[in-house]
């Protein structure tokens, strides 16, 4: 066999190597920990902790930077990237977007934190914006649920629970006795940190930048741009409103004007 038929006989036994995106969809690229109850528990403070939420902005911002997306959105150990519909980085290859962005994350998370850990990374598809907003409303539901259940197993752990009883106390209970739970040991769900209860989003915003023209000789003011991390998110409805804004302009605006799908 000639080497040019031998190469292609091995490429062909390539899995997935040829699977595209699909043309003119929205694209979310989400990100997990791999293991990382198991990682955090003797590392850092229990339900939340300051230093391991500023790896996930850390390792957020790298993937948003480095990806080219609009828009990404962190919370407990997982993070979601926003791409739009003309995104073409790897000519749209699933194979190398699930494979870099994992390997993204895990090289900066790694590198600041000075632990080895492990991403993993899966594809999203939307046909619309409605979609779109729907998906990170839907991960900022999760992010309370979370939040409030991770307070109240904690509360439970710290105050002499076993992880048998602090689970039996909360299976099947409804929001309302988990609120009143954290209540009564001096704790109120609403009051605590917005980035524990709603995540936290990232994304470009402009920003004058004053430099020097030596051949004109004056002060110059360029537009550039950098990420904002918003640690104070809207919840509900008016997240979906501050999506629609983002999607539909590429940055948050005051008055989106038309808002159509």
């Amino acid at each position: 066999m000639d080497n040019d038929n031998f190469e292609k006989q091995m490429r062909s036994l390539e899995y997935f190597h040829s699977l595209r995106l699909l043309p003119g969809a929205w694209t979310v690229v989400r990100l997990d920990g791999r293991g990382f109850s198991r990682f955090t528990e003797s590392r850092y403070q229990k339900p939340f902790d300051l230093k391991f939420h500023e790896l996930m902005v850390q390792t957020a911002k790298a993937l948003l930077e480095e990806l080219q997306g609009i828009y990404a959105y962190t919370e407990s150990d997982e993070i979601s990237v926003l791409f739009n519909p003309d995104w073409d980085l790897f000519d749209r290859s699933l194979e190398k977007i699930v494979s870099i962005s994992a390997s993204i994350a895990t090289a900066t998370f790694t590198h600041a934190a000075q632990t080895i850990v492990n991403f993993d990374s899966r594809v999203w598809l939307a046909a619309n914006k409605s979609q779109v907003v729907d998906y990170f409303r839907w991960r900022q539901a999760d992010a309370t649920r979370c939040a409030l259940n991770g307070w109240c197993y904690w509360t439970l752990r710290k105050a002499g629970k076993s992880v048998t009883e602090a689970t039996a106390t909360l299976e099947n209970q409804s929001v309302a006795f988990k609120n009143e739970l954290l209540f009564q040991n001096g704790i109120n769900f609403n009051d605590l940190p917005t980035w524990q209860r709603r995540g936290v989003g990232l994304y470009w915003e402009e920003y004058d930048k004053e430099g020097y023209n030596p051949i004109e000789n004056k002060t110059v003011v360029a537009k550039r741009r950098r990420i904002k991390v918003d640690d104070e998110l809207p919840m509900k409805e008016a997240y979906g409103e501050f999506m629609r804004r983002l999607i539909n302009t590429g940055k948050v605006v005051q008055n989106p004007g038309n808002l159509d799908d």
